[in-house]
């Protein structure tokens, strides 16, 4: 501490906040790795998110992840099984693990809800998904994922970190920050899209860097306006008192550089705090959707009371792609998938949410030409099992938790679209052709972003690791385009 200067440049920079919000002094601590207890030690080439070059050409360079937590369940949305129609009511004579043993039992339920063919692919798509069965032509829909485990958690944190249920992994976006760096510098390169309900199942372990420094975390925008806390300079410092404030800052930072013989790291940490005065202008524009046409913001729903928050969410991931953002996630509070009991009430309730919304995010990014370049994913950790759960009172009904086989679709980034690959047995409750892992999934999208799974390698406590846990992972090959 300076008796002379009372405060830290660090102090003096947050007090007078010159509007600098809480998420962007967050980031820019995570850039300089004041988080890190104890302190990360640096390894080349993970210093920074300077740009780097893929190790072979790419097809895509961003991606939105709308991440549907509870398990969607695919016999009643994306994979019709006229046999579990058929044999409705019927004892089920396959093995069934459950999750929730006193509310088991091994009567099929066949679903309740219609499938019709769409597009030019013919595709059959539930009447719950009206705008999704639109885009049908534009995404790959997989109905052969399989995670081997039934729990929620065990099955995410194999979706986002590579291993069943183990905790302390990075993300799949750390590992393509880690490897390509940022396209903006402006904003923070892998950003995070809560609901006002509260934080997905798992909480914050949806966004971890894992064993990976600080960095490479996702940055969290709040779920209702502000986005951001304390983005706008206050009223006293606006104008050009805050400008004379930010060259003072800036003469002052030169001075100290200079004193200490031109420290690269501290050169590097005056540069990320400029990044907070930038991010003062590009942040506000990025997360103002007034500017908006009515016919976009009536595409995604925003018009609606039942679509309008989710959908001026997938919004605002389109305008922070559209402005250099590396990855994108949305989630759900909750686990509003989890249809236990009741599902021909809860189930079309959260459709209706978020499936005009999804579809729009799609359509949007083709008319701008975005998705050749943008992969979009939605698809949740599980589905549903092809029994009933609650007997009784039909409109009780429901369905229990179900990895061993369910239906995930993405769309873009170099990915076929009009495409139904792979297939649950005749009732929907195993993949049985093209079995699609979370490790599969894994290495498919680093090879669309011009990396090999195996070669992305971040040494750990002296030991190489890989976004796949060097467990057996291929790349769907079938569905590239």
């Amino acid at each position: 501490m300076n008796p002379i200067n009372p405060f830290s440049r660090r102090e003096f920079l947050q007090n007078n906040a010159m509007g600098i919000g809480s998420v962007a002094l967050a980031w820019l601590m995570r850039q300089e790795g004041v988080q890190a207890v104890p302190p990360v030690i640096k390894q080349k080439p993970v210093t920074d998110l300077h740009l780097r070059q893929p190790q072979q050409p790419a097809k895509a360079r961003a991606m939105i992840s709308m991440f549907q937590h509870g398990g969607p369940s695919h016999m009643d949305l994306t994979d019709p099984k006229p046999e579990l129609t058929k044999y409705d009511g019927t004892d089920y004579t396959g093995d069934v693990a459950f999750s929730f043993v006193n509310q088991a039992s091994k009567k099929l339920l066949g679903s309740p809800f219609k499938f019709r063919k769409h597009g030019q692919c013919g595709t059959e798509i539930s009447e719950l998904l009206p705008h999704i069965a639109e885009i049908v032509d534009d995404i790959c829909l997989i109905r052969s994922m399989h995670t081997g485990a039934n729990g929620h958690e065990v099955s995410i944190r194999y979706f986002h970190g590579g291993i069943p249920g183990v905790l302390g992994r990075p993300h799949l976006a750390s590992w393509l920050l880690y490897a390509l760096g940022s396209e903006t510098q402006d904003l923070p390169a892998y950003m995070v899209m809560t609901d006002p309900d509260g934080h997905p199942v798992d909480g914050v372990n949806n966004w971890s860097n894992g064993f990976m420094p600080p960095l490479f975390q996702g940055t969290v925008l709040r779920p209702r306006e502000p986005r951001i806390l304390n983005l706008a300079a206050p009223s006293h410092l606006k104008g050009t008192l805050q400008q004379q404030n930010l060259a003072l800052l800036q003469k002052l930072n030169q001075r100290h550089l200079e004193q200490s013989g031109g420290d690269p790291d501290l050169d590097a940490r005056i540069a990320s705090y400029e990044l907070a005065a930038r991010m003062q202008t590009a942040a506000t524009e990025a997360l103002d959707i007034s500017k908006e046409t009515q016919a976009t913001q009536t595409m995604y729903g925003i018009d609606q009371d039942a679509t309008r928050e989710y959908g001026t969410r997938c919004l605002i991931a389109r305008r922070l792609v559209e402005r250099g953002v590396r990855f994108i996630q949305l989630f759900l509070g909750g686990q509003p998938w989890d249809n236990h009991g009741s599902i021909r009430t809860a189930l079309p309730a959260v459709c209706k949410r978020v499936d005009q919304p999804a579809a729009a995010l799609v359509k949007d990014l083709k008319q701008r030409g975005m998705l050749d370049s943008t992969i979009v994913h939605w698809g949740g950790e599980i589905g549903r099992l092809p029994v009933t759960q609650v007997m009784g009172d039909p409109a009780a009904a429901g369905r229990d938790h179900n990895g061993q086989g369910f239906s995930i679709w993405m769309a873009g980034g170099g990915l076929k679209g009009g495409l139904a690959y792979g297939a649950t047995d005749e009732f929907g409750h195993k993949a049985v052709e093209n079995v699609v892992t979370p490790n599969d999934y894994q290495a498919t999208l680093m090879s669309l972003f011009g990396l090999d799974h195996s070669q992305v390698i971040f040494h750990h406590n002296g030991q190489p690791q890989v976004i796949t846990a060097n467990r057996p992972a291929r790349i769907v090959s079938e569905i590239l385009s």
